[in-house]
């Protein structure tokens, strides 16, 4: 009996420092991925200012063909929304819009996870030697849930070899076309 209670006492410490060390992680996560694509910035921004236009070099619509999109607002910039639902769980079900766009330069999303949570993406668009670096961000506050920071760990390692294949689609397209 005694080896049952020092077993669950000692299960109940790991429990609460797991806890309690959950709230040294950080709070807000941002992972971030570029390349250069051999072209000029006016080339590569439409593919990135539109939802519509991210179905040709998105990384995760090839996992689910009988992924279900829709589209709201206008065909491009501020407004432009896609709502996507799938059975995949790699691909889930949420919404997309772009709160933001300066042309050839910065466009900037909302995304709704809806139970998973909400978070913000944007691709940044500079010159460079040889055509135009793109880098695609994303970022998201934790809040105060312990299993989110500790999820928060390895949201690099889950979205960033995502945005890294969507690069090399994107750059395939844009230096393709």
């Amino acid at each position: 009996m005694k080896l049952v209670i020092g077993l669950l006492k000692g299960f109940a410490i790991v429990v609460v420092a797991l806890i309690a060390i959950a709230y040294l992680l950080p709070s807000e996560v941002t992972v971030s991925r570029s390349t250069v694509i051999s072209a000029p910035a006016e080339d590569v921004f439409p593919h990135v200012n539109s939802m519509q236009a991210t179905e040709a070099w998105s990384p995760w619509l090839s996992r689910d063909p009988n992924v279900e999109l829709s589209y709201d607002g206008p065909e491009e910039g501020v407004g432009n929304t896609l709502r996507w639902a799938s059975d995949e769980p790699s691909v889930g079900k949420g919404m997309q819009v772009i709160t933001a766009s300066i042309p050839n330069e910065r466009v900037e999303t909302a995304l709704d996870f809806g139970p998973q949570g909400l978070a913000n993406a944007y691709f940044d668009l500079e010159p460079a030697e040889g055509g135009t670096a793109v880098t695609w961000g994303f970022h998201t506050k934790l809040g105060m849930n312990p299993l989110a920071r500790w999820m928060g760990l390895m949201f690099d390692g889950w979205i960033g070899a995502d945005y890294e294949k969507g690069l090399a689609n994107l750059k395939g397209l844009v230096e393709g076309g």
